[in-house]
């Protein structure tokens, strides 16, 4: 049985090319997938953590389970611990062996971010020049090279995070890479600038406002995955066009999508499709230049395992 570490993760998934290969995992029969997200008791008092496990079986090709912990608390714990860290196990599809044990921290950052890549090429205009990223943790390098690979008309990429040291870390990191990126102070100046919006945080009040949206802006939203959590108000839904990478991952679990269903904003035949409807030609994306795309990044154990079969077969 292998075992692919981290660094392995990284150096075998370049953004085009898993990009490329999650697109084409999309024209193929989704696989049967399965969510459980464990809580604490409520007089535990860490009601922020979570363990999220993602079952995933493509019949007779591959099987899998990611296996998650997710502690935000480690942000200010200053050990250099991520807040989401896991495990990833893929069996073989015909005959049940293991065949590897992969760091899922990894998996899922790159399996995220290039999700998000997707929806930007799908979604996003083909001349989009500048990008705004919301939130500077773990995922913000990832997301950033993703939506620079998926869109590499983007000339700017603007940077803004609640916490200065935790955002100035990322800019001289990325400076020192070669990234065009810029500090963004204020918000409210910064979406109206943004071409694409992108949107990684841990947020349970919105941060973007839709009123502040150009048109023609692609706003990719990943950070929220239950129903309390929440990025976008629902001025971007009612301006926007809605789209999901899988409804089975976001419908009734993201609090960017069930909270204006709840008040009536939003329902669920006004999410226009998927990326299987969109792989596979079922919908055609953007339909104007001037329409705005909301797009819910909501992962969900097919990718886990999409990612997890490209990893196999790269190493």
């Amino acid at each position: 049985m292998r075992i692919i570490d981290a660094a392995a993760v990284t150096a075998l998934s370049p953004f085009g090319l898993l990009i490329e290969a999650l697109a084409e995992a999309h024209r193929q029969m989704r696989p049967e997938s399965g969510r459980v997200l464990l809580s604490p008791p409520a007089e535990s008092g860490r009601g922020e953590e979570g363990f999220l496990v993602l079952p995933a079986w493509a019949p007779g090709r591959a099987l899998g389970i990611k296996m998650a912990s997710i502690f935000p608390q480690n942000v200010e714990a200053g050990e250099g611990l991520p807040t989401v860290q896991a495990a990833y196990q893929l069996f073989d599809g015909r005959n049940g062996s293991p065949l590897a044990v992969i760091d899922g921290t990894a998996l899922t950052l790159r399996k995220t971010a290039a999700d998000s890549g997707l929806g930007a090429r799908l979604l996003a205009r083909a001349d989009a020049e500048v990008l705004l990223m919301v939130g500077a943790g773990a995922l913000a390098p990832h997301l950033i090279a993703a939506h620079l690979t998926a869109r590499p008309s983007i000339r700017r990429v603007l940077l803004w995070n609640r916490s200065a040291p935790r955002r100035d870390h990322l800019l001289r990191a990325l400076t020192a890479e070669g990234v065009p990126v810029e500090l963004a102070e204020d918000l409210e100046t910064a979406v109206p600038q943004a071409d694409v919006v992108c949107a990684a945080t841990m947020a349970t009040a919105p941060l973007v406002r839709g009123a502040w949206l150009k048109a023609g802006a692609h706003l990719d939203l990943v950070g929220g995955f239950t129903p309390a959590m929440r990025e976008a108000d629902d001025e971007a839904v009612r301006r926007s066009s809605v789209f999901v990478d899988y409804r089975g991952s976001t419908v009734g679990e993201a609090g960017d999508l069930t909270q204006p269903m709840e008040a009536g904003i939003l329902s669920q035949a006004d999410i226009r499709g998927d990326l299987f409807d969109l792989c596979c030609g079922r919908h055609q994306g953007r339909e104007s230049e001037t329409e705005i795309t909301f797009y819910k990044n909501g992962g969900g154990g097919h990718l886990d395992l999409f990612t997890a079969e490209f990893l196999f077969r790269q190493a």
